[in-house]
């Protein structure tokens, strides 16, 4: 839901945008922190926040970290 996001923020066309890895952390809502394909040897690390089901809205990209691996972690950031 959030690949229009990044691809209008980052200024780039993802043929793929497959999630690999991710972690969540609680606050007022939920943020995710996910490791993302976007070509066959390129990953981008995106956070995104999804708020509390009541508030009905959607997940929306927060930040996002670009020029990463398979292998680099998956941090907070």
């Amino acid at each position: 839901q959030v690949k229009p996001q990044f691809e209008s923020r980052a200024n780039m066309n993802c043929l793929v945008f497959t999630a690999i890895e991710y972690k969540t952390q609680v606050v007022a809502g939920t943020m995710y922190y996910i490791k993302v394909q976007v070509s066959d040897v390129e990953y981008v690390h995106v956070k995104v926040f999804q708020s509390l089901p009541h508030e009905n809205l959607g997940p929306s990209l927060v930040s996002f970290q670009t020029g990463k691996t398979r292998d680099d972690p998956l941090t907070y950031f």
